[in-house]
């Protein structure tokens, strides 16, 4: 198996490309009461695993996939980070992750998901995994240090860094990124792409994260 799917009990995927991601995936790994939304979308469903505390999954749907249920009630870590860790440890040949419906419905948790795909960079060892967070609205990844990045023109564009020490200057962008200081969340907001390939040069390898649309 290459490529696995996290759905995450946020807002379920409305727009053709989730959905296209989810209906085609090659496995899908469910946080705990996403099963009950991604069965109303697909009674059929059948998920690689159920992974978190299993307090918003209803007790029937429990006894009906008690097989691939993976209960853990450690509340130091959310449930989408328990399903990438159980995803990472299960399926070590993966070569990639999406994840669904990780905003939505609870901006506390939209901020924190967005958050830990910079987090995950440093907890898990993703070497060349590509993981990245889909919604109806667009997509999010993380990266670590200078890249270029095919993204296409036209394209609505922002990054933010907790790393307020990080420089990053840029080719391929609207307003280019030279000269700002990331110590505020809309600092490198709002930007769109004005070539096919974004380059960013950063003054030393640290988290980002990346959103586009």
């Amino acid at each position: 198996m290459t490529s696995i799917t996290i759905l995450c009990n946020g807002a379920f995927p409305t727009e053709a490309f989730p959905l296209y991601l989810l209906d085609g995936a090659e496995g899908v790994v469910c946080c705990d009461g996403a099963l009950e939304k991604w069965l109303e979308h697909s009674p059929e469903a059948r998920p690689l695993a159920v992974v978190g505390d299993m307090d918003s999954l209803p007790s029937a749907l429990q006894e009906r996939f008690a097989d691939v249920l993976v209960h853990e009630a450690e509340q130091d870590t959310n449930d989408m980070t328990k399903a990438m860790r159980w995803v990472l440890r299960k399926h070590p040949e993966v070569s990639e992750i999406v994840i669904l419906g990780a905003t939505g419905l609870r901006e506390d948790h939209t901020i924190g998901n967005l958050g830990l795909l910079m987090e995950y960079t440093r907890l898990f060892p993703l070497g060349d995994r590509r993981v990245t967070m889909v919604s109806d609205y667009g997509t999010a990844f993380a990266i670590t240090d200078s890249c270029e990045l095919h993204l296409g023109e036209g394209r609505r564009f922002s990054i933010f860094s907790a790393d307020n020490s990080l420089r990053i200057t840029s080719e391929g962008l609207e307003w280019p990124l030279d000269g700002v200081v990331f110590d505020a969340w809309w600092k490198a907001t709002l930007n769109r792409t004005s070539a096919p390939i974004v380059s960013l040069h950063f003054s030393h390898p640290s988290a980002a994260l990346v959103m586009v649309d």
